[in-house]
Formats: structure tokens, C-alpha cells, sequence
């Protein structure tokens, strides 16, 4: 869901308090917010911030920030001018962070480069002109690396029978390759042959993916869009 998208709070604070909001203020938050958000929006919590008296209002994987009496709403990013950290980004990042091992790996596609000791999982539309590039200009130049690819079937009709058909080919590895770098589409798929698309349409809208590519790092963080080959060694080389 997207709302509110400007505006900007900025604040010189420390790092996001966990702790949670008193149940009358949480309850007159609850009430006199979250039915100006919009039809079936809901508050997933609320949470106390040491900002001058803001709460944190998370809905699914966004932030918004109100006052205890729930008549302001804030819709923006808060900065620590000290540090130059954007605080609300890193609570988003918090937010989202999943536990890799939990992955439903066999849904996936896998490639393995060099000695494979880096490890992604990547959502992907065989459709996604973005995808396409990605796999060219980054995965091409990065080695010793483990890809996990779900074919993430949101773009077209399409791209749920492109799909089927490379999961059923032969060599899904190759056919995926050849669809992607090379725009060769495999072979129709054998009438008795299924592929897991719908429970890796279910995995996504979990999730919170609205849009190809997303890669996912062990560490359970994640980066919505493509990015370069720098950027993503940078990220291996921030991993614990």
C-alpha cells in the first residue's frame, strides 16, 4: 500500500525505542487515526519514539509518526542531524528483514558460481526489463556466488506460462538464462508438468514484493531494484 508519500520530519535523536505505546494512548491512536487511512487500512502497532512525543504507527512494511492524541499525522523520513542516519529508513529496514532460512529454497531456481560461498535469492518476472538488466551488468561480473531465483509471475499474463515453461524444461538453469539474456523462450511445458508458481505468488504477497527484482542477503536484509555490481559487492562485504 502506498499513501502520504511527502513531507518530511527531521529530528537530531538517537536510535528507534522499542518500546511500546501505553494502552490508552495506543487505543486513541488506534481511533481517531486509523479511520482516516483508507478503506481495509489497518495499524499492524504503534510504539513510543524518544521525538518530541512522537508514536510510530507501522502499517505492513511502512512507517508513518503521529502525536499521543492521534491528530497529526506525519508522513516522512526522520534524521539524526548529529549522524546524518536516517532512523525511520532503518527501522523500515528492521521491519523487513526476514529470516533467510526460512526461504522455501526448492521453490527456487539455483545457480552456483565459483566456490557459491555468497549467497541471494532474488524475485524475479521473467517480464521485468529490470531483472533482464540486472542479471547482465551485476550477476555477470560477480563470481563465488549463490543465486536462488524465484519467478515472481506479477508483471504480465504472460510471465505465469513463461514461467511454467522454464521450471519444466530440461535445464531450467539454461532455459532461464536463454529467456533472460538471450530472449529464447523454452519449450511449452509438458501438459502433466506443474510448476510452483502460485505458492511463490503467495511467498511474495507475504512478503510485501511489489515490484522485480528484489534480493534478499542472508543476514535477512533485503534491496527492492536492480543494482550495480559495486554496490552489491559492497553489500557481501557489510555481511557479518
Amino acid at each position: 500500500m502506498k499513501f502520504m508519500k511527502t513531507g518530511l520530519v527531521l529530528a537530531s535523536a538517537l536510535l528507534m525505542s522499542c518500546a511500546g505505546a501505553d494502552n490508552g494512548v495506543e487505543a486513541t491512536i488506534r481511533k481517531n487515526v486509523e479511520p482516516k487511512l483508507g478503506p481495509n487500512i489497518k495499524i499492524d502497532s504503534i510504539q513510543a519514539t524518544p521525538y518530541s512525543g512522537l508514536y510510530e504507527i507501522r502499517i505492513g512494511n511502512e512507517i508513518r509518526y503521529t502525536d499521543k492524541t492521534g491528530t497529526y499525522l506525519f508522513a516522512g523520513h526522520i534524521f539524526n542531524l548529529k549522524t546524518r542516519e536516517d532512523v525511520t529508513q532503518a527501522r523500515i529496514d528492521e521491519v523487513n528483514r526476514i529470516k533467510f532460512s526460512d526461504l522455501p529454497l526448492e521453490l527456487a531456481l539455483k545457480t552456483v558460481k565459483g566456490n557459491g560461498k555468497r549467497v541471494v535469492a532474488l524475485f524475479e518476472d521473467p517480464n521485468c526489463g529490470y531483472c533482464k538488466k540486472f542479471r547482465r551488468e551485476t550477476l555477470s561480473r560477480v563470481d563465488n556466488i549463490t543465486v536462488y531465483t524465484f519467478m515472481y509471475n506479477i508483471l504480465s499474463a504472460d510471465s505465469t506460462a513463461k514461467s511454467r515453461n522454464i521450471w519444466c524444461a530440461a535445464d531450467r538453469n539454461r532455459a532461464w538464462d536463454d529467456w533472460m539474456l538471450n530472449n529464447k523462450q523454452a519449450p511449452e511445458a509438458p501438459a502433466g508438468c506443474t510448476a510452483p508458481n502460485d505458492k511463490v505468488l503467495a511467498l511474495g504477497n507475504k512478503l510485501g514484493l511489489e515490484g522485480t527484482p528484489a534480493i534478499f542477503f542472508t543476514d535477512g536484509s533485503r534491496v527492492p531494484g536492480a543494482i550495480d555490481a559495486a554496490a552489491l559487492e559492497a553489500k557481501f562485504a557489510s555481511l557479518k
